[in-house]
């Protein structure tokens, strides 16, 4: 059987893990691997997650299954803090599924389900993992242009015109928020005129909302989405907990959407849900019912959105220290555009010959596109960092 297969190529990111584990350099910097770090180094738990988990601990009575749509408490306070008001929630549907990731593939397979082959538009670039889970799907993948390697900002013009291109039979992905991997987002006006070529051409949104909260804030970094999904008749949303309740190991995301009726809702759902038993059953309970704790309750709702809070703005501080030193060093703008950037990364826009420079001369470990997680950069080595973007960059 296992004769006919051949090694499958490895995870390159999984793979820089690696390296920087075997690199026994003091001095070296990790800003590959994609999870929040503190001023420690360390992914911390965040007070009111380990709050939740002790109150569910002491509480919980059974370990029975949740059911295929999973812990509903979880599922209605995700819809509020993604959705808002911003559409009639008879129309809306939600279930529980591992990840962010889970969620992209439930709902790409239930894209293939209802048109079989469907082109999935992606930016161009786009999180590495979209192309194989929509090809695994059965999908079809084609980009729309969006970063700028020049600016470090969006090409949106061409986006747009791209967008405008579309029709009824094709799905476009959109990140949120906090794009990965360039650290470029839409503004608010960009994001209206995004809704309203949607809501002209037909073409089927699909939002991977993975980082609400990273960027500007809750509400901010829910604007783009509330907007689609209230200018069009049917859209997907791939919401993930992994990032902004640092709940990474938990694998908790959550797949949403949104028909042109409750008629059409039910009829869809049946369907997502038949895909969820046919996947893995049932979903696990842990990390949803931290989220529903913890968004149920005023006390730990404000915990962790003051803590969310502080992640954010520590992140900008990255952000703006980086970018000011390189201009202090250099007497340049080069990159400036660090400090515009918001989420966990930035695309840097060097080539994989610099990449590998870095790494090898500095112990500086970028994925090999040049996206740093801004999140991994030690303060007190700003300076060290800035020094040797500026000698590679030469």
């Amino acid at each position: 059987m296992f004769e006919t297969l051949s090694k499958a190529p490895g995870d390159k990111i999984l793979a820089l893990m690696g390296e920087y584990a075997a690199d026994p350099r003091p001095t070296k910097i990790d800003l590959g691997v994609g999870v929040y770090k503190d001023e420690k180094g360390t992914t911390p738990i965040m007070s009111a997650v380990r709050k939740a988990e002790e109150r569910i601990l002491a509480a919980e009575k059974t370990k029975s299954y949740l059911g295929i749509a999973g812990n509903k408490g979880f599922g209605s306070a995700v819809l509020d803090l993604t959705l808002g008001d911003s559409v009639d929630r008879s129309r809306v549907r939600i279930a529980q599924a591992p990840g962010g990731t889970g969620s992209l593939w439930v709902l790409m397979q239930l894209i293939n389900r209802a048109r079989p082959g469907t082109t999935v538009w992606v930016s161009d670039p786009t999180w590495p993992n979209h192309n194989p889970i929509a090809e695994n799907s059965g999908l079809a993948v084609a980009t729309y242009p969006y970063f700028d390697p020049e600016t470090r900002g969006v090409r949106f013009t061409e986006m747009l015109a791209a967008l405008d291109q579309l029709g009824k039979d094709d799905v476009v992905l959109l990140h949120g928020c906090c794009h990965n991997p360039t650290g470029a987002n839409l503004s608010a006006e960009q994001w209206d005129q995004v809704a309203a070529s949607l809501a002209r051409t037909g073409a089927l949104p699909f939002i991977d909302l993975a980082y609400l909260g990273f960027g500007d804030g809750l509400e901010a970094d829910a604007y783009g989405t509330r907007k689609v999904v209230s200018s069009v008749p049917e859209a997907l949303v791939a919401f993930s907990g992994s990032k902004n309740f640092g709940l990474y190991r938990e694998r908790i995301g959550a797949a949403i959407l949104i028909a042109r009726d409750a008629e059409q809702a039910d009829i869809t759902q049946s369907q997502l849900l038949n895909i969820i038993r046919g996947a893995y059953s049932q979903p696990p309970d842990h990390g949803a019912e931290i989220i529903r704790t913890i968004l149920e309750d005023a006390d730990l709702r404000t915990e962790w959105e003051a803590e969310l809070n502080q992640m954010r703005t520590r992140m900008v501080h990255l952000r703006e220290k980086l970018a000011e030193t390189i201009r202090q060093r250099s007497n340049s703008e080069d990159f400036d555009f660090i400090a515009d950037h918001r989420g966990m990364f930035s695309l840097l826009g060097l080539d994989s010959a610099t990449v590998e420079h870095l790494k090898a001369a500095n112990g500086v470990y970028m994925v090999g596109d040049s996206r740093i997680n801004v999140a991994g950069i030690p303060e007190e080595r700003v300076g060290d960092l800035a020094d040797a973007l500026l000698a590679a960059n030469k």
